[in-house]
């Protein structure tokens, strides 16, 4: 190792860079002296590079690594140790051994083995050549033995983490079904005939098949499939397994285990639910079934039970093969996780493609003849006939492996997991459907069965487990988008309903409604609603329809609610701009805009729900239309508008109300017009202007054109 300090003098002149005014040791200040001693750029050497560690001796280390800050595994680094505690000072060239296993942890990307806080005085400054480390460490040479229990989405991303950390340890993935690792969210795609060959369902992106013989050939993974456990006996970190198709039991050892069982669709307790014609789509089974379904042509008539992602994509699968649709939905809207008005839009678009959708109603029994499926019955005593039944109502958690083990289960369900996804075992991981999260706004614990969060949780399970407790899942925003015929419907974070039923105050929500890129581009429509805190303008959700790219603008807002970033902080955000990806002013942005022209007061919006409970209501606000007559003839609402157009609105003020105090709502198209009459009319002395958020293209009822 080289000495940095060898000189008395030296030793002051560094003191009194790096103490504070009070004597204390000073990070930051030290960092500055490090950057001018090394000539090094500011974000070579950032915070979160810094560790602390208390070997066994009792001296304190600070470990730097200098170089790209945001490198995972610092391999290129360069690391600089510095010594606390005075007293303790070691000979030249020795260091203590334990931070040697310390820092080849950190070398492999284990983070933060000990952290602790300190305020002794700086004494010593290594600098330690990087190639010194450049072993295997004591978790790459280990032979943990390594146990999942499932083959879907977190099983098998756990057991490749488990490997890329660990390179010799033991892993076993035990497989109930014959597949392993489904893209499972693209069930309705192959149902509908988007690609024939179910094998892309199976396999990596240059086409290789995800069999049990890939996992050991690329990874080292034994992978059995077709195998169900039956038993975890945590006392001997043993589980019991069988084959289901010969029948031979057996059992396996473990180190740790991790646990993605994943879940099991929810059925309706009703009678007839034995009939042939009743499926879910939760398996690459049901999937094949309907695909036969699709491709025979026998059925005519359907029904999808469910107006959630999986009963929406696919009502339009099934469609595609040219049956006849209806969607019945118990709550009074479909895709609960959108707000009432604009689930209705995306329902009447559904409609306007042939699809019967009945809300607010349920299934009393499904009718039948000779063991076959002919007619649902509904509770209002309506019956449709149909072949074919789908029942999407919803998933729960499979935890009976978990429970019976003796496992702590949370109080919705799922298996109840630390922000390690480790359960109340340590040597237990979970990860997937089977458990429950934290919504990172409310700080609650939810049910989350995406597919992308059992990917997220199975990497950090896989991790811990090969390893130690070392990475965390933060938890969730639920982040959420389907297919709808030429639609998207996506939603992150809070809906104002959702938000509402919590009891959060100060919520404000604001609805834009604009063209995703230029007229010119071909662009199309995007209405968002957007929920923000109204005192401090936190985003707290937004949610997108459309058949504009609504991907992007969900993708925007999850980012930004993560961040806990305010309306005010994406007003002048700099996204990329060309005329064939966006506006100028992207939507996401402008919908900000328009959110701070609300919370400032120069915006005084009025939803389209609340425009009809006044009209509900007897109430007579002065509607005023400021488009042009071709518009107007070609598209109107019908509900008593007057029709000005911008351009002459100045010169008709007098066709206006007399009276300065009547509310008056402007609308347009999409209301950027109705804004700018907005204004005009406030200039002119209008005290209670109001404009309708969104204009015609968020209007959710029907129209007279």
């Amino acid at each position: 190792m080289q000495w940095l300090k060898p000189q008395q003098k030296y030793f002051e002149y560094h003191r009194k860079l790096v103490l504070s005014e009070t004597g204390l040791y000073h990070p930051d200040k030290f960092h500055q002296f490090l950057r001018k001693k090394l000539n090094l750029k500011p974000e070579d050497v950032a915070g979160k590079t810094r560790h602390f560690f208390q070997a066994e001796s009792g001296r304190i280390y600070e470990v730097i690594f200098v170089g790209n800050p945001e490198c995972l595994y610092p391999i290129d680094a360069e690391i600089y140790l510095l010594v606390h505690d005075i007293a303790a000072m070691p000979e030249q060239n020795e260091v203590d051994s334990d931070l040697w296993e310390f820092l080849m942890w950190q070398i492999i990307g284990v983070k933060g083995i000990h952290t602790i806080k300190t305020t002794e005085s700086i004494t010593y400054l290594y600098h330690v050549p990087n190639p010194i480390f450049h072993n295997r460490s004591k978790i790459m040479r280990s032979r943990r033995k390594i146990v999942v229990i499932g083959g879907s989405a977190a099983g098998p991303k756990s057991a490749a983490k488990a490997r890329r950390i660990n390179g010799n340890a033991e892993i076993v993935v035990l497989q109930k079904d014959p597949d392993l690792s489904m893209a499972s969210c693209g069930y309705p795609y192959y149902v509908g005939g988007c690609f024939d060959d179910r094998n892309i369902l199976l396999s990596t992106s240059s086409g290789v098949t995800r069999n049990p013989q890939f996992y050991l050939d690329t990874k080292d993974i034994a992978a059995k499939v077709n195998t169900e456990v039956t038993m975890i006996d945590r006392k001997n970190r043993k589980i019991t397994f069988k084959n289901i198709v010969t029948g031979e039991q057996n059992t396996i050892s473990y180190d740790r285990l991790i646990i993605a069982t994943g879940s099991t669709p929810l059925t309706l307790p009703v009678l007839g639910k034995e009939l042939n014609g009743i499926t879910s789509l939760h398996s690459m089974r049901d999937s094949d079934f309907l695909r036969r379904a699709c491709d025979t042509g026998r059925v005519k008539n359907a029904v999808v039970i469910g107006g959630g992602l999986i009963g929406i994509e696919t009502c339009e699968a099934l469609q595609l093969a040219g049956m006849e649709i209806t969607v019945i939905e118990l709550l009074p809207q479909l895709l609960t996780f959108l707000d009432w008005e604009l689930a209705k839009l995306v329902e009447n678009h559904i409609q306007s493609k042939g699809v019967n959708v009945i809300t607010e109603n349920g299934i009393a029994a499904f009718l039948g003849k000779d063991g076959k499926l002919t007619a649902v019955k509904l509770q209002n005593g309506t019956e449709l006939p149909c072949e074919l039944a789908v029942v999407a109502v919803g998933v729960r958690p499979n935890v009976e492996l978990a429970r019976q083990a003796g496992l702590k289960i949370g109080d919705l369900g799922g298996i109840e997991v630390n922000e390690y996804m480790q359960t109340s075992d340590p040597d237990i991981y979970a990860a997937g459907d089977c458990v429950e999260t934290v919504n990172r706004i409310t700080g609650k614990k939810v049910l989350a069965p995406y597919g992308d969060l059992a990917n997220l949780e199975g990497r950090v399970a896989g991790e811990n487990a090969a390893s130690e407790n070392c990475v965390t899942f933060p938890g969730t925003i639920q982040t959420g988008i389907c297919k709808v015929f030429d639609y998207t419907a996506g939603a992150t974070g809070l809906s104002e309903s959702s938000a509402r039923r919590l009891g959060l105050k100060n919520i404000i929500t604001v609805i834009n409604s604009s063209p995703d890129k230029p007229g010119f581009m071909s662009g199309k429509l995007l209405v968002t609603k957007l929920v923000a805190d109204s005192q401090t303008g936190k985003v707290l959700g937004a949610q997108c329809i459309g058949p504009g790219n609504v991907s992007k603008q969900i993708a925007q807002w999850a980012l930004a609610i993560q961040g806990k970033l305010t309306v005010d902080d994406l007003t002048n955000t700099d996204l990329p701009y060309a005329p064939p990806f966006s506006l100028a002013i992207d939507h996401f942005i402008a919908t900000a805009h328009i959110m701070q022209n609300k919370m400032k007061g120069r915006l005084k919006g009025i939803s389209s729900v609340e425009i009809m409970q006044k009209l509900k209501n007897g109430e007579k606000p002065f509607l005023l239309d400021v488009r042009g007559p071709e518009e107007f003839e070609q598209m109107r609402l019908g509900i008593g508008e007057t029709l000005i157009p911008l351009e002459a609105l100045r010169k008709r003020l007098q066709e206006l109300p007399e009276d300065k105090n009547r509310e008056i709502i402007c609308f347009c198209k999409i209301s950027l017009r109705g804004y700018e009459a907005a204004l005009a009319l406030e200039a002119k002395g209008w005290q209670n202007v109001k404009v309708m958020e969104g204009g015609i293209m968020a209007w959710p009822y029907s129209r007279e054109k």
